[in-house]
């Protein structure tokens, strides 16, 4: 594709990725008004929760079907998925109408993430995939933590519907750019998809959040109802644990959970998404409710917090990238957010912005600092057939994560208001109901009228902070039992990316993971100076650099059914066919290639110097990729899959010759 196209891919891609994580925290600053025209304060949570769960469901079936429709296809569906629940949304006239309507933008959003990620890979060219790939990461981390500032200014000078009408026009484009610019490529295989665990699990965990959510609000925790959820809840969760120990290809093999490893860091995704999530919904709600800020001042507050985590986030995965130590990050990231939440639960009417912020900013930096190195520590030790999963698997316990946690918080935050405000109403009988409700109304009144309301408001916000500083110190706790193991070269590579550390849903296909950092490997020795002498060195061959690849390019137009023929060759290389004749001719006369009518193959010798090198080129790359084993069959497989789509994809992207070289035997 030509360049001008690729931005357009690329702008589209953005798009859609832009419009489902935006989705995430958007409705945070808007959800006081939601509640004040809806009613159902009880319900409050799911309006973020419903999303967060549906997004999670669908990210992981969302791989398998474009594998097996083609990710055009399902990019455009997930579109419409999103247009359709935003525009329920928006129309909403009622709380329940509301949730179900998130539940569609996350059916939606999910497919989006994951289609994005996906569509990089398929259509980006591979030399230049990794800027595009950050840039995309960057945009997800970014929209996730602004959301609330957005759907402030919404909120203030529209309505809080515009916070879900806005996608409709922008899904729109969107979808008009994907019609004219995504290519449609044919689905390389047919997937077996885990139906049973997705839908186990999916079922089990809503039970769970139900179960949660209805406790001590809807019903009493003795009740029935939320006994039998729960139990519900473990039957489902145990029998998803069976299926996945028997499934052909499990959403979530178990065998990974034997990692201590990626146990930690899975464990340690689900508590910085509970706490990062549940206090960005929140806080602005806060902010309305005790300092009496206007929607859009909520979001603007919240930005010492964003500052906080995108400061430590980044400067601890440069530190990562550079020195490969990263045990300690999440230690120190657990203590810090404990000591955040804590000071959080001390705010009141009377706190000053400044130290409010300051307590944010430390909350903040809690989170960069427990977040960056999960998904890369992962990354660094499953077995290369695992990759896809380990890394689909840590990001579905964050997504997890950040739905219990709003769902815990609005529980907490529930139980609590009730008597608290109640307590206020009582103080403050002459304060209708429609003005408790109505931040915009509450802070009409004067201070001292509306004082037993504003502390209720704080009381309660107060109590859910502290009761979730101790799921930063089980956090803490679970954080020393992290090992530190040497990080491949190619993690090291991207651990400064916004997106690694946001763990934004990447590719479930591990030879697309595996090609990652085959690719990323190879850059960065490229960096060092040109590598063809090395790989020959490796393999022990005798020939010159030149020979080594115009034998390397006959073999590659071999493996892709293509004509080898010299002009073909000089023109993806854009060089005049006077200038590699006589390479060729070189090889020719040593025996190595044979020519007829003017199509190039290898002969058996050259068929043999063709092996020794791609001997070498194992080695040597196997040297790189550390814990790589070229003994093992598995491996091996999985390498050859990766290289060879790394050599095709370089092919037809017309890559210099240098470039090509470095993959000639894959």
């Amino acid at each position: 594709m030509s360049k001008t196209r690729i931005n357009l891919v690329f702008a589209t891609v953005v798009l859609g990725m832009l419009m489902a994580a935006l989705d995430q925290t958007i409705v945070s600053a808007a959800l006081p008004s939601i509640v004040a025209d809806l009613g159902s304060a009880g319900h409050m949570a799911w309006v973020v929760t419903s999303y967060l769960l549906a997004e999670a469901v669908a990210t992981v079936l969302a791989g398998k079907l474009g594998d097996l429709f083609g990710r055009k296809l399902l990019f455009q569906i997930s579109g419409v998925i999103f247009i359709a629940g935003s525009a329920l949304a928006g129309m909403a006239g009622g709380m329940m109408m509301l949730i179900i309507a998130r539940g569609i933008q996350g059916i939606g959003a999910g497919g989006l993430m994951v289609t994005s990620m996906a569509l990089i890979a398929d259509t980006i060219p591979l030399r230049e995939r990794g800027k595009y790939q950050g840039a995309l990461g960057a945009v997800f981390g970014i929209t996730t933590v602004v959301g609330p500032t957005l759907g402030g200014l919404f909120t203030d000078h529209a309505s809080w519907r515009w916070c879900f009408y806005v996608n409709v026009p922008v899904v729109i484009v969107m979808l008009v750019l994907a019609a004219r610019t995504l290519p449609k490529l044919a689905a390389r295989t047919r997937p077996v998809i885990d139906y049973l665990g997705i839908g186990l699990v999916a079922v089990g965990v809503s039970a769970l959040i139900l179960g949660l959510e209805f406790g001590g609000n809807e019903y009493s925790w003795g009740s029935w109802q939320i006994i039998g959820l729960f139990v519900l809840a473990v039957v489902l969760l145990a029998a998803f644990v069976a299926v996945e120990n028997r499934a052909k290809e499990p959403m979530l093999p178990m065998r990974l959970f034997r990692s201590r490893v990626f146990t930690v860091s899975s464990v340690l995704s689900f508590i910085v998404g509970f706490a990062m999530l549940g206090s960005m919904t929140y806080l602005p709600a806060y902010l309305q409710y005790v300092d009496g800020v206007s929607a859009t001042v909520s979001g603007v507050r919240t930005l010492p917090l964003v500052a906080g985590l995108f400061v430590t986030s980044i400067f601890s995965g440069q530190v990562v990238g550079k020195t490969g130590r990263y045990r300690y990050f999440p230690i120190v990231g657990m203590a810090v957010l404990a000591v955040g939440l804590a000071l959080m639960s001390t705010m009141d009417r009377h706190t000053s912005v400044w130290l409010e912020s300051l307590y944010m900013l430390i909350l903040g930096a809690g989170l960069g600092l427990g977040m960056q190195v999960l998904t890369i520590v992962v990354q660094n030790t499953v077995p290369y057939a695992d990759l896809g999963t380990a890394t689909s698997g840590v990001t579905f316990f964050r997504t997890l994560g950040s739905a219990f946690g709003t769902a815990v918080f609005g529980t907490l935050y529930n139980n609590e208001s009730k008597t608290a405000l109640a307590e206020a109403m009582r103080q403050a009988p002459d304060i209708p109901p429609e003005v408790v409700a109505n931040p915009k109304l509450l802070r009409e009144l004067p201070v001292d009228q509306a004082a037993p309301v504003i502390d209720a408001y704080a009381r309660s916000i107060d109590h859910v902070f502290a009761w979730v500083v101790p799921v930063a110190l089980l956090g803490f706790v679970v954080a020393w039992f992290l090992p530190q193991v040497r990080l491949r070269d190619s993690a090291r590579h991207g651990a400064g990316d916004v997106g690694e550390g946001f763990s934004v849903p990447d590719s479930h296909d591990r030879v697309v993971q595996l090609e990652r950092s085959v690719a990323a490997t190879v850059r960065k020795a490229r960096a060092k100076g040109p590598i063809i002498a090395e790989l020959i060195a490796a393999s022990g061959s005798s020939l010159s650099p030149d020979t080594a690849w115009a034998l390397g390019q006959v073999y590659l137009y071999g493996r892709q059914d293509l004509p080898a023929t010299v002009y073909n060759i000089a023109y993806r290389h854009r060089l005049p066919v006077e200038v590699l004749a006589p390479v060729f001719r070189q090889a020719s006369d040593a025996g190595l290639l044979h020519a007829e009518a003017g199509t190039l193959t290898l002969t058996d010798a050259g068929h043999a110097e063709v092996d020794t090198l791609r001997a070498g080129w194992r080695r040597w790359l196997g040297d790189r990729l550390d814990d790589w084993n070229c003994e093992d069959a598995t491996d091996r497989a999985l390498l050859d899959e990766a290289l060879s789509k790394i050599a095709a994809k370089l092919l037809d992207e017309g890559a210099d010759s240098d470039q090509v070289a470095k993959v000639h035997t894959g």
